[in-house]
């Protein structure tokens, strides 16, 4: 196929392809076969060519085979079982190298999103002077090198949201550079997330088979050969006893056979956009693992590693490599799972946390590659089961040396979107913030505010919508827009790349009729049972109190409600913007589903760029709204 000619406003924004009718039958066939090439992309390569004698073993540098030399094996394991080598005792030692979220971040983040803090001020904050910088695909894949090298049997593993919600180096190329990034990495396996279906579970598909995209083409002028790392989606269904991608992987290591579980969280449905998951269900976690331990076992497997796109929040005391005050589903899911799951790797909350929950090692590590978790099991080699199993999270520091191949990877896709991401739109005076419950209870976010008056902005207009309110979701907000004022393209300058990656999702505008008392009902269900908080940003003149201590459903009070001073009349209808995740009832608001007389709108990216040309220049750039929305009572 004949690469298409790369459009700067189309090719900035991947398309959601809906799943055809044969998605659900014909496309389930179709798995990954293997590299298809000679290079080495793991130590397991490198075996299967040149076994290696007892003593020593393979690790794969730079797609290149290295012998490496084991250390003899440290005897009086607390196994046990005789010395801890690799299978040739009475133990068998496998390292497992986990991450999660990844989101395409090639490069490294910037500001406190590309960053981790190393220890706290005494009241319990933050340290700002402990923070490292870390992240950045060129180190992150050094670091994997590293610790793949320190054992014979080691695998690499990632719990979800891989690709979706990317910077535009990524994005605009339908995230083949992070495909392509991870099987250089030496990637093994990936659970799916939520953000793995942005755009539809076909292009999903494509992402772990390959081809060109079916309508931008290959737009790097190369073929795209797809994963040779393998997706797992144990609970997501395409039919009776039927799944996306395979539900486990059995690996062996020592002669001990291992299953990687692989799934996203049940709830995925009802956070992306519904055309994109039509024809899948997602299932229960802990159902799912559940029913497959007997399938397992009896295939002779004792040790299961769960591998599960849902996660947990620790206390805002709780450094990257401690386990303070962790709520969230994922402490159910651990309490429930089976006894003979002894190793949780889990995501989503992009939180960083290493944990033992009720006897099952339980590990996170934070986002977009900033850490790698570093987990070493002990196999006993007679009955297949997890004797013993720790972990630790290490930062991925920006210090070592970046990895050539991926250097010239990311080099080769820079050069292709600089013109595109570096055009300035607008200016700001200082950082803008996306919003942090931890840190603010209320849930405000300076950056999610303006975006908010972008919207209200962009369908204020009678003809486009006659708009008097506008929501935005805290998760559409991705990232921090950073004032730098050493940066030299210009202190507070706002690129187009920058807006992309706060924006990625391409979502369109939807404004709608809701009465008074449906946007109170839309408040309360800001608050779950049993799930997370996500307090929606409005725009500017909207304002509301809410009670921390009432009970869920009637926690906003309907007096506090008011629309620029006036109190919101619950029988008064007002025209409200949303975005097309939010608007069909998405991340379970589903009042917006209840809106009438509904019109579409521009895309969320155009207005906000929109709006930085409008309301800011480099004389006058755009100030942080204040924090006087939402407010939070006892």
């Amino acid at each position: 196929m004949q690469p298409s000619v790369l459009r700067a406003r189309d090719a900035a924004r991947p398309s959601v392809f809906l799943l055809a009718g044969a998605f659900v039958t014909g496309l389930l066939l179709a798995f990954h076969g293997g590299c298809g090439n000679n290079e080495c992309t793991n130590a397991f390569d490198c075996q299967e060519q040149n076994p290696a004698p007892e003593g020593q073993g393979w690790t794969c540098v730079d797609h290149v085979c290295q012998a490496v030399t084991f250390p003899p094996p440290p005897g009086n394991t607390d196994a046990g079982t005789g010395d801890d080598d690799a299978g040739t005792g009475g133990t068998v030692a496998l390292k497992i190298i986990a991450f999660n979220d990844f989101h395409g971040q090639l490069e490294p983040a910037t500001g406190t999103g590309g960053q981790i803090a190393q220890a706290l001020l005494p009241d319990g904050g933050v340290d700002p002077a402990s923070r490292v910088n870390a992240g950045g695909a060129v180190y992150f894949a050094r670091y994997v090198a590293e610790l793949r090298a320190k054992s014979p049997n080691s695998i690499v593993v990632s719990a979800g949201d891989l690709i979706g919600a990317t910077p535009l180096l990524s994005a605009l190329f339908h995230d083949e550079p992070t495909v392509e990034a991870m099987n250089q990495i030496g990637l093994d396996l990936a659970a799916v997330g939520n953000h793995e279906f942005d755009e539809g579970g076909s292009e999903l598909l494509r992402m772990q088979n390959g081809g060109c995209h079916p309508v931008d083409g290959c737009q790097d002028g190369t073929g795209f050969s797809g994963a040779r790392f393998k997706y797992l989606a144990a609970n997501v269904a395409t039919d009776v006893d039927r799944t996306l991608f395979a539900r486990y992987d059995v690996r062996t290591f020592g002669g001990v056979k291992v299953a990687f579980v692989g799934m996203t969280l049940e709830g995925t449905g009802k956070i992306v956009v519904p055309t994109g998951v039509a024809g899948l269900e997602f299932k229960d976690e802990v159902a799912t693992v559940n029913a497959l331990v007997p399938e397992l076992k009896a295939q002779g497997v004792n040790a299961i590693v769960v591998i599960v796109h849902e996660g947990g929040t620790p206390a805002p005391d709780s450094l990257y490599d401690e386990c303070k005050g962790l709520s969230g589903p994922i402490v159910d899911i651990a309490q429930n799972l089976d006894p003979a799951v002894s190793v949780i790797i889990s995501g989503h909350t992009h939180q960083a946390y290493n944990c033992t929950l009720s006897g099952k090692l339980v590990t996170s590590a934070a986002s977009v590659g900033r850490l790698v978790t570093d987990i070493d099991l002990t196999l006993d080699a007679a009955s297949g089961q997890v004797v013993k199993a720790q972990a630790q999270n290490v930062i991925v520091t920006r210090t070592v040396e970046p990895d050539p191949t991926l250097t010239e990877l990311v080099a080769r896709y820079r050069g292709l979107t600089a013109p595109l991401e570096g055009r300035v739109i607008g200016w700001v005076a200082e950082t803008l913030t996306r919003s942090h419950l931890q840190r603010d209870p209320t849930g405000q976010s300076t950056l999610g505010f303006v975006i908010a008056d972008a919207q209200l902005e962009a369908t204020k207009p009678a003809a486009l919508g006659g708009a008097q309110i506008a929501f935005m979701n805290p998760g559409g907000v991705r990232t921090d827009l950073v004032y730098d004022p050493a940066d030299p393209n210009g202190a507070g300058a706002v690129t187009y790349g920058e807006a992309f990656t706060v924006q990625p999702f391409s979502n369109t505008l939807v404004t709608m009729t809701l009465t008074g008392a449906q946007i109170e009902r839309l408040l309360e269900q800001q608050f779950r049972t049993g799930d997370l908080t996500r307090i929606l940003l409005p725009s500017a003149g909207f304002q509301y109190a809410f009670s921390a201590s009432a009970p869920i459903g009637s926690k906003v009070d309907p007096a506090s409600i008011r629309l620029n001073g006036v109190t919101v009349d619950p029988a008064a209808s007002y025209r409200v913007t949303t975005n097309n995740l939010l608007a069909p009832g998405g991340d379970n608001f589903t009042v917006f589903a209840e809106g009438t007389n509904t019109m579409g709108g521009a895309v969320d990216l155009d207005a906000l760029e929109a709006y930085f040309k409008a309301k800011s220049t480099q004389a006058n750039p755009l100030p942080a709204p204040s924090l006087d929305r939402i407010t939070r009572l006892p």
